[in-house]
């Protein structure tokens, strides 16, 4: 990808090499099952599968650009303690994936939608616990304030773009379940681990815009 560098160190340029890569993608739909082709989408959905969005928070930092990320609390029913992007069900009031990915932020970190520019909607991310989840792409002006919402987030934290979009730094690792090895991405940043769901849409982040 031509000046590489410049375009992950800018959220304006990444958002821009974005609308460039969306208008040419092909909007299939990815998710858990293409590194597990046997066990199909939505292997271990117990009802129909939802629809979800979440917003992939890019911010400019004199450092370079960064990506805003949540760790969920201990006490949540699913997916407690993990590492996740602001995002959930889409509800009948919201008017789509963007305004659903937004309300979402809001709720969970404070975030007001007037400080987010959205850029656009990645192909759709099949779950394997049943969801149809949009990944949005957002620009958020560094001076944008953020509140974590005790009820859901134990904590909120940045990691750079720069790492995230390193090939380099995905891991393809593998945990047994059902008695079958099931792969996922895993991007390890520091004390952090970056796994599953969210790994899975930082690498279709890292497919569609960089690759």
């Amino acid at each position: 990808m031509k000046g590489a560098a410049a375009v992950i160190d800018s959220a304006e340029a990444f958002a821009e090499q974005a609308r460039l890569r969306l208008a040419l993608a092909a909007m299939d739909e990815v998710g858990d099952h293409i590194l597990n082709p046997d066990m199909g989408p939505f292997a271990f959905a117990k009802r129909p599968p939802r629809d979800a969005a979440v917003l992939i928070p890019v911010v400019d930092r004199p450092a370079g650009a960064s990506v805003i990320l949540t760790q969920r609390t201990d006490h949540l029913t699913s997916h407690a303690g993990q590492i996740s992007l602001p995002g959930g069900k889409i509800d009948p009031e919201d008017e789509g994936p963007v305004s659903a990915a937004l309300r979402e932020a809001r709720e969970e970190i404070g975030l007001s939608p007037r400080a987010v520019q959205p850029v656009g909607v990645l192909p759709t991310y099949l779950t394997g616990s049943g969801y149809r989840v949009a990944p949005v792409i957002g620009v958020v002006s560094p001076r944008a304030r953020i509140v974590a919402n005790p009820d859901e987030v134990a904590d909120v934290f940045e990691v750079p773009l720069r790492f995230l979009m390193d090939d380099a730094n995905h891991r393809r690792q593998s945990r047994i379940f059902a008695g079958k090895p099931r792969y996922f991405y895993a991007m390890p940043y520091g004390e952090r681990y970056i796994w599953g769901v969210t790994a899975g849409i930082l690498r279709l982040l890292y497919d569609t815009v960089c690759r």
